[in-house]
């Protein structure tokens, strides 16, 4: 073998060798920085932790449920029906809109200022099988729109009654009934007045005229 032929041999050789090293090398940088990216991908799709939005300041009447068959007993005076939209202000766990639509197929809408309790509601509408007649809505009860209900109930304060009753007399239609858990209305005298269980409640229907002594 000549001298040129031995010198090819080895330029050649040399050449795959060299190939081969660098193809190694940039294969296990290639690896090593692979290894070192940050594994943020599965914190960036966490969804958040809750989508209820803050209480926008407190409630007028602290929570206390009604006595199931108080809540009965006004659903009862007030006559409500499949044909009525309830409107329950201060709903709190929402067992009258619930009861209403369970027992009469009654469309409901409960307002609460407190996103537990309207959180707490629509888990009884769920198992009680009613979602698709009733809702509930975190609002303040002075901000909301009454003009849709044909029967409003209440468990409220007297003070929030008496600030409550222009409001009702302005967005009411009138034949639109009003039930109230405890508290009355001040000098608007009840059509009927109801004792269950040791509890009183309130029966009202909204006039066609507003007396000039209740304006």
């Amino acid at each position: 073998m000549n001298f040129s032929k031995i010198l090819l041999l080895l330029t050649t050789g040399f050449s795959v060798v060299s190939f081969g090293i660098t193809g190694c090398t940039t294969q296990q940088q290639s690896s090593e920085a692979d290894t070192q990216k940050p594994a943020v991908t599965v914190q960036q799709t966490e969804a958040p932790a809750t989508t209820e939005q803050p209480q926008e300041r407190p409630g007028d009447v602290p929570y206390v449920p009604t006595p199931q068959p108080v809540v009965d007993a006004m659903l009862n005076v007030a006559k409500v029906g499949k044909n009525d939209v309830l409107y329950d202000l201060g709903s709190g766990d929402g067992r009258i809109v619930v009861t209403a639509a369970q027992k009469y197929g009654t469309q409901g809408v409960g307002i609460d200022i407190n996103p537990e309790r309207v959180a707490e509601a629509n888990q009884n509408a769920q198992k009680a099988g009613v979602s698709d007649r009733v809702k509930f809505v975190q609002q303040d009860l002075f901000n909301t729109d009454l003009s849709q209900a044909t029967v409003v109930t209440l468990y409220l304060l007297p003070d929030v009654n008496i600030k409550l009753r222009p409001k009702l007399f302005k967005e009411l239609k009138p034949g639109t009934r009003i039930v109230s858990h405890a508290f009355d209305m001040g000098d608007w005298k009840p059509q009927q007045t109801l004792n269950v269980d040791g509890k009183t409640i309130y029966y009202w229907v909204v006039p066609e005229k507003i007396p000039a002594n209740l304006q």
